[in-house]
């Protein structure tokens, strides 16, 4: 069946080959020394897997269902990297069950229910319970994952399915609410330091053939991005590189420039912690302000290249939209927070797309600190001490009694004046001539300043 991988030790027709493997599809028959160097380092035990501290506490659900051996369903949710595919291998090879495999991008409705009525067959002959994984569930459409429900209400399989895309969007309801679902979040830079020094040294990687200098290792682990696999990926082409050269002396270390070489990157000079970081952001703040895009797409891509976390990024954006466009383009703000939910739905790479919408947009959109210097304006009245009473007429008269201290006495319903604009007193006396909005002309503001100029002449009683 193409799509499905049935791995089981205790003899059920499949080849011999693939009973002594550890999983199914992409973690079978991948044990071999010409197998990538991330699979090779795939960790087999729970107390191997790097990061992830919050799924590993003793009794959680994860060890309970491996060291345990309880059935239970899980979801795992995470960006590429994070190790997944890992947990559904340290499952296949630490409990007393079946483990199966289902690709969702080659599998069809009738390799999941095959799946699955194996499963119940093996159950009922007093067999193994399964454990059914299903890497990149999310590709799955809605009758195919339909079909895995029978098997997870049932426990005639445990699943473990994996996802990178926001389950409550791409996983059906009936199936989420029948799993656990497990977060797992982006490795830090030094759980991946960690990651590439033990495949150095072990023997399942390099066995201390080579060794990584410094500069090699900090771009290795800004490549990376969190991700374990892609920064095994890059050192294995890295060590690749340095053997090809020959064996001996300078051949043995990678060095940066073999990195840049073998992975086709160069190094982005930027120091998340250091002044590159607070250089290059300061510059890509500015550049949209100053409305060139070019400049700020050019320092959005440094940030994005040298592994920044988009969500800061994002965050800068959301910032700006209202300290330097506001009301002249009131769908800056929109915009900017369009592009932070975006990049934290979707993840990276892709969400280099949302940001660089996002900064283009701003950039050209007309600017106004108007909103950054009104707020600032009222926060240094209220600073100085210009705190005065509420207006009596303002004050809540909902409560028994209110009435008898004046509360509301005099006050205009705003809906019931012309305009739904009423003529009153809003402010307290101690500021009650402050202008602090202040608008300017550019762009939609214009229109905004020559409405807002109006309504202070209606609520204040001023003439023109």
């Amino acid at each position: 069946m193409d799509g499905l991988f049935d791995i089981d030790a205790g003899g059920s027709g499949q080849p011999p080959d693939a009973r002594r493997t550890t999983g199914g599809g992409t973690l079978a028959g991948n044990t071999h020394a010409s197998a990538p160097l991330a699979v090779r380092m795939r960790p087999r035990t729970l107390d191997e897997l790097v990061g992830q501290q919050h799924l590993l506490a003793t009794g959680s659900p994860l060890r309970r269902l491996i060291e345990g051996d309880q059935p239970m369903s899980l979801l795992l949710w995470g960006p590429p990297g994070t190790g997944k595919t890992t947990i559904a291998s340290i499952v296949s090879q630490q409990t007393n069950r079946r483990f199966v495999e289902v690709s969702a991008v080659a599998a069809g409705v009738k390799e999941v229910r095959a799946a699955i009525d194996a499963a119940r067959a093996e159950l009922a002959r007093g067999g193994q319970e399964t454990v059914l994984f299903v890497d990149e569930v999310h590709r799955f459409t809605k009758a195919q994952q339909d079909a895995l429900l029978p098997g997870v209400e049932n426990r005639w399989v445990t699943l473990v399915a994996a996802t990178t895309e926001n389950p409550f969007f791409s996983v059906i309801s009936p199936l989420l609410s029948r799993s656990l679902l497990l977060t797992l979040e982006p490795l830090t830079d030094d759980d991946i330091r960690g990651v590439i020094a033990g495949a150095v040294t072990d023997e399942r990687g390099l066995a201390d053939a080579a060794r990584v200098d410094q500069a090699a290792m900090d771009h290795l682990v800004r490549l990376a991005g969190g991700d374990a696999r892609r920064a095994l990926t890059y050192l294995e082409a890295a060590a690749g590189a340095v053997a090809a050269e020959g064996p001996g002396g300078e051949s043995a270390v990678i060095t940066l420039e073999a990195t840049e070489t073998a992975v086709d990157r160069a190094a982005v000079r930027y120091d998340r912690q250091g002044d590159q970081h607070y250089d290059v952001t300061s510059a890509f703040i500015k550049s949209i302000r100053g409305s060139d895009a070019d400049a700020a797409l050019h320092y959005l891509a440094r940030m994005v290249e040298a592994g920044e976390d988009p969500r800061f990024i994002a965050r800068r954006l959301v910032i700006l939209a209202s300290e330097d466009i506001g009301l002249a383009d009131p769908t800056a703000l929109t915009t900017a927070v369009a592009a932070a939910q975006a990049v934290q739905l979707i993840g990276m790479p892709e969400g280099r797309l949302n940001l660089a919408q996002a900064t283009i947009a701003l950039a050209l959109a007309p600017k106004s600190n108007a909103v950054i210097k009104a707020i600032d304006a009222a926060s240094a009245d209220v600073r100085s001490g210009k705190i005065g009473p509420v207006p009596s007429h303002l004050r809540d008269a909902h409560y028994g009694g209110s009435k008898k201290l004046g509360h509301g006495k005099g006050y205009r319903y705003a809906h019931d004046a012309p305009y739904g604009i009423a003529e009153q007193q809003y402010a307290p006396d101690v500021v009650l001539d402050a202008t602090y909005y202040r608008p300017t002309t550019l762009g939609a503001e214009a229109g905004v300043r020559d409405r807002w100029e109006r309504i202070r002449r209606l609520v204040r009683g001023t003439k023109a």
